[in-house]
């Protein structure tokens, strides 16, 4: 895609949307940026970037969006939004940031990782591997660094590793990386694709464009990712946590082994690992495959992984409290994801969930729970639906609590010595949050006051 000398219209005024603007005005490009915010607001943005001669677009002036050759969408605005109905039923171009990040030529050898869980903690070990092997190494995509603020700093040798959300994923077309990882599939966002099968066909975009000379590593125990093969240019490094490959990476005698024609090579012993639960031995596996895919020394693998300490709100332990355990998992967001923090915990759970309605099936984990759960604390507008879901199936300490503060108060009255009082929410946070993040901030200052 040509992208100097084009009218562009970008939707979305946040951090994305801005680092568009800005790299866009300087090929040459006629402008306009599209958000719900007040006109006035828009422009404040735009006069503090320096972006005076960008146009605004209003929704009640969607008609002038059939002018512009293609829009740049930022990753939160949801398909179903008037004006990208509008461009599509038009036949314009929608793109994201990531196919933005590739269309102006970016540099170094492109590492891209998603999956429904995982994706955070494997491209930050991923990240620390490349790091820690002597290469720049640059962070983006969905963990808070958008492509877009990074990519005219990232060279030739450098590597950048892109955590990609089915959101950047699904208006992708010619966006390649030299290595995909795709660590599971699981139901997610259904309120956003509609079904499973369009949430599936976004990630899936990943490799859409990778050739012989590239690779794919794909996890062996996902059902849906076995049906990749054969349908892929790419060359395919499985890995399994379960079970023996004749070629990939997998788990055997309780270490982590790469087999590639017929040799066998010992990474690192599992007791090594520092993160907990058996999710996280799945996400070493993955990237392990992306790290033999790109012949990165194994001392530099094992070293790394051996000091990874794991990332902020994923099965976070933040406190030992008056003989409780306290654990953040604010980015379990998802019930797959929620599934394994509890499966990562050994002692009885006070779990704290709910949140905002992404069209989940809670009985799934709440099958999990039941047999680790001391009691069942709810929050957000997803409550009743869980309490359903959750009586439908015999769990009977069940508490409705109004925010987060009334929450913890409660999990804490009603845990006993030796408990984990587990924040981990198998939803998103968007009815009472901006984001994971911020959640899982407030859980902490929270406890922090409340133990003290």
């Amino acid at each position: 895609m040509l992208i100097k000398g084009k009218k562009i219209m970008v939707m979305g005024i946040g951090i994305t949307g801005v680092s568009a603007l800005k790299l866009l005005s300087e090929h040459n490009n006629e402008l306009s940026v599209y958000d719900e915010k007040p006109e006035v607001e828009i422009k404040e943005i735009l006069k503090q970037n320096q972006l005076d001669n960008v146009e605004v677009i209003q929704e009640e002036m969607v008609n002038m969006v059939q002018d512009v050759d293609f829009i740049v969408k930022s990753p939160g605005i949801p398909p179903d939004n008037k004006v990208i109905e509008f461009a599509i039923n038009k036949g314009i171009p929608v793109i994201s940031d990531i196919e933005l990040a590739y269309n102006l030529g970016i540099q170094g050898t492109i590492i891209g990782i998603t999956g429904t869980n995982g994706k955070t903690t494997s491209t930050m070990l991923a990240g620390e591997i490349f790091n820690n092997d002597g290469t720049r190494t640059h962070l983006a995509g969905n963990m808070g660094t958008g492509v877009l603020q990074v990519v005219e700093g990232v060279q030739k040798e450098d590597y950048l590793v892109l955590e990609l959300s089915s959101f950047q994923l699904e208006h992708t077309f010619l966006f390649r990386p030299k290595v995909s990882l795709i660590l599971n599939i699981t139901e997610d966002h259904l309120d956003w694709h509609g079904t499973f099968e369009n949430y599936m066909a976004s990630k899936f975009k990943i490799f859409a464009n990778q050739s012989g000379d590239d690779y794919l590593v794909l996890n062996r125990e996902d059902e849906n990712l076995k049906k990749i093969e054969g349908k892929t240019r790419a060359s395919i490094i499985w890995f399994s946590a379960k079970n023996e490959l004749p070629q990939g990476v997998f788990v055997m005698n309780d270490s982590i082994i790469y087999r590639n024609d017929g040799s066998m090579e010992i990474i690192l012993a599992l007791e090594d690992i520092k993160i907990p639960g058996a999710h996280n031995i799945e996400n070493i596996c993955g990237v392990v495959g992306v790290m033999k895919a790109l012949d990165i020394n194994n001392d530099t693998i094992r070293t790394t992984i051996q000091n990874f300490r794991g990332v902020e709100h994923r099965i976070e332990h933040i406190a030992m409290k008056n003989g409780l355990d306290f654990y953040n998992d604010s980015k379990g967001t998802n019930v797959e994801s929620t599934i394994k923090a509890i499966e990562a915990i050994n002692n009885p759970i006070v779990l704290i969930a709910g949140g905002y309605n992404k069209g989940a099936n809670y009985e799934k984990f709440l099958k999990v729970l039941q047999h680790k759960s001391r009691a069942l604390v709810l929050i957000g507008e997803t409550t009743e639906d869980i309490v359903r879901a959750a009586e439908k199936i015999g769990i009977k300490d069940i508490y409705r609590a109004r925010n987060m503060e009334e929450a913890v108060s409660r999990a804490i009255s009603i845990a006993k010595i030796g408990d984990a009082v587990l924040l981990s929410p198998a939803c998103a946070s968007w009815d009472m949050y901006q984001n994971f993040e911020e959640r899982g901030n407030h859980f902490k200052r929270i406890v922090k006051d409340l133990t003290e």
